[in-house]
This record gives structure tokens, C-alpha cells and sequence, in this order.
């Protein structure tokens, strides 16, 4: 058999096991993790396209469990980073000490929790803007320098960022540049009293499952490949481009409601996320091509952290993802 056959022979069982990644995943995370299936999916679309994810919910509904069983899933190094007013940029990246080894003294650097695969940055605005940068290089370049040095981060490498939208007193929200490197925003809610009643019983009961592993490095990144490789049609491609562009006010075509609500819109970030995203989608749900309800499906999660609002829409009672349902039932979508 030829390289090329041997090379669509591996192609094909990788689209075969990513198809029937997600009933597994799911049935291995429900061992520990009850409810949030919305979530985990957007969070598992992140990860098949290579993309960050900013988490935002209340404290206590498991954002650190959640991240962290997705990790042991796909057998991926994890750490967790807890944002605080002190932590310094280097407590991230790591630092240069000297050492004074058998070779002489000499400047040694020391790895920050950063250098792994799955990085948790759990309440990322309780940190002054100077420690939120030394992330910005990491998540769009996968480095980080030290000293002038440059020092490349473990593949696959995903940050998964945590912001409590409740306590905002000392806080500092994150600036525009750094939320445009989120893939998604991913909204987790409370759960439904039965849930509820079904995490109290686990976790005060003496039986406790763990997640099995399913996958490992090589595998997310052959799936980031083959995601990447779902056609996708033009007119696809544009419904998704001016659902973006249609949230920028002060553009010609933009709708009347986003003049006056929103201050700035979505960049072209977010036109590609949305259709990177609806390609994992597709793949996930057995499909081989992109629909317009895969780029409906995401635009929420894609656009909410894109979209700022101004005053009158608070006055108006507006929220960002009411102005993103209008969005969808305003922009046409193909064959409408």
C-alpha cells in the first residue's frame, strides 16, 4: 500500500473515532460531573479546534472538577493557576535562578505551571492587567519568554479561564485584546433540583467513580487536524462573516438596535471561531459538512464575550445575549 493510502486509511479511523468520542466522553464525565451537558460540549468543541475557553458561573458548580475530569480523559497534564492581587507574572511563566551545579554557576530557568497541557486560571479578573498579559503570548503564540528567551509550551495547550460574574469588587475585567483570544465564553448555570439532589448524594457517599482515559496528546492533535479538514461552503462562510459583522455598530447594513445598544462589536475572530467551531460540530454529530444551525448553535458562546453594550442598553434592560438572538433572527441565514 502507497504512503498516500496509508495516510487516508489513518485519516479515516481518526474521523471514526472522533465521531464516537462524544457519547464516551460524556458517559465517563457523568462519573463525576452531573448536568452541564451544554458546557461540556462547547468546552470538548474548544478542545477538538485548538481554542481557549473563558468559563463564567457563580462558585461551587464545579468549573475546577469539570475542567480537570476533561483532562484525566484525555490523558493530559494539568494545572491549576489561582488568580490573585499579588500574583506576579513570573509566578505563571516560571523565572531564571542560579545554580550551582558541577558544571559551575550558571542561570537556570524553573518552569511555571503555565509549561502544561490543560492550564486552569481560576478567577482570571481577581489579577492586575500586568500578570493577565503574561498569558496573552502564551495562548496566541504557545511560548512564553523568560530574559529574552524564548521557551515553547507542551502541545496540546489550552488555557480554560474562570471569572465569578457575582463578586466584582477588586476585580479587574479583562481588556478587549485578551477576551478576543476565547474561543468561546461558556455560560454554566445552576442545576435542576433532581441534578442537585443527585451531586449532594455523590459527593457525601463513600463511592466515588473516576473518569477512564479515552484519549491522549497525539489524538487531540490529529483531531485539530481533521477538524480543520471539513469542507465548508461559501455561503456558510459569509452567513457567519455577517452575523459577525452586523454586531459592529455604525457599519453600513448594521441593524438600528445594535447602533443603539452596542459600543463595539465582534471582530474577525470571531467569524473564524464560529466556523471552526461548527466544523467540530459537524464531526462530533456524525456529519461531514457544516449547516447553518452548527454556526447558530455557537454564535452565543462565540459572541458573547465580543459584544460590549453601552448605557442605554442597560437602561433598556438589554442583555449581551438578547442582543445576539436578535442577531439570529435578523441576519438571513443560506437557503432563507
Amino acid at each position: 500500500m502507497s504512503l498516500p493510502d496509508d495516510n487516508k486509511l489513518a485519516e479515516k479511523q481518526t474521523v471514526e473515532q472522533l465521531q464516537g468520542a462524544r457519547t464516551r466522553i460524556q458517559a465517563e464525565l457523568a462519573k463525576v460531573v452531573v448536568g452541564q451537558q451544554e458546557a461540556i460540549e462547547q468546552i470538548l468543541l474548544a478542545l477538538f479546534s485548538g481554542g481557549h475557553c473563558l468559563i463564567t458561573g457563580a462558585p461551587g458548580l464545579a468549573k475546577t472538577l469539570l475542567v480537570k475530569s476533561i483532562a484525566q480523559v484525555f490523558q493530559l497534564r494539568f494545572q491549576r493557576i489561582q488568580f490573585t492581587p499579588d500574583l506576579m507574572p513570573a509566578d505563571i511563566t516560571g523565572t531564571e535562578i542560579l545554580d550551582g551545579g558541577t558544571e559551575g554557576r550558571r542561570m537556570a530557568f524553573i518552569r511555571g505551571p503555565i509549561f502544561a497541557n490543560i492550564v486552569l486560571a481560576d478567577e482570571i479578573n481577581r489579577t492586575p492587567p500586568k500578570t493577565q498579559a503574561a498569558l496573552l503570548e502564551a495562548m496566541q503564540e504557545h511560548q512564553v519568554t523568560a530574559s529574552g528567551t524564548r521557551h515553547t509550551l507542551d502541545e496540546p495547550f489550552f488555557v480554560l479561564a474562570t471569572q465569578n460574574p457575582i463578586e466584582m469588587e477588586g476585580t479587574y475585567p479583562l481588556p478587549e485584546a485578551q477576551l478576543d483570544r476565547f474561543m468561546f465564553n461558556v455560560m454554566i448555570h445552576y442545576l435542576p433540583e433532581d441534578d442537585e439532589v443527585k451531586v449532594i448524594t455523590q459527593t457525601t457517599s463513600n463511592v466515588r467513580e473516576l473518569p477512564q482515559a479515552l484519549f491522549n496528546g497525539e489524538d487531540v492533535r490529529r483531531f485539530h487536524e481533521i477538524v480543520r479538514k471539513v469542507p465548508v461552503a461559501e455561503d456558510i462562510v459569509r452567513y457567519a462573516v455577517r452575523l459577525a459583522a452586523s454586531s459592529r455598530p455604525r457599519q453600513p447594513g448594521t441593524p438600528s438596535y445594535v447602533n443603539d445598544w452596542v459600543n463595539w462589536g465582534a471582530g474577525l475572530r470571531a467569524g473564524q471561531f464560529l466556523v471552526l467551531g461548527a466544523k467540530a460540530r459537524a464531526l462530533l454529530q456524525g456529519r461531514a459538512h457544516v449547516t447553518p444551525q452548527d454556526i447558530q448553535a455557537l454564535a452565543l458562546p462565540v459572541l458573547r464575550h465580543r459584544i460590549l453594550l453601552n448605557y442605554r442598553a442597560e437602561a433598556d434592560g438589554m442583555t449581551v445575549d438578547q442582543v445576539i438572538q436578535r442577531l439570529l433572527e435578523t441576519v438571513p441565514a443560506p437557503g432563507k
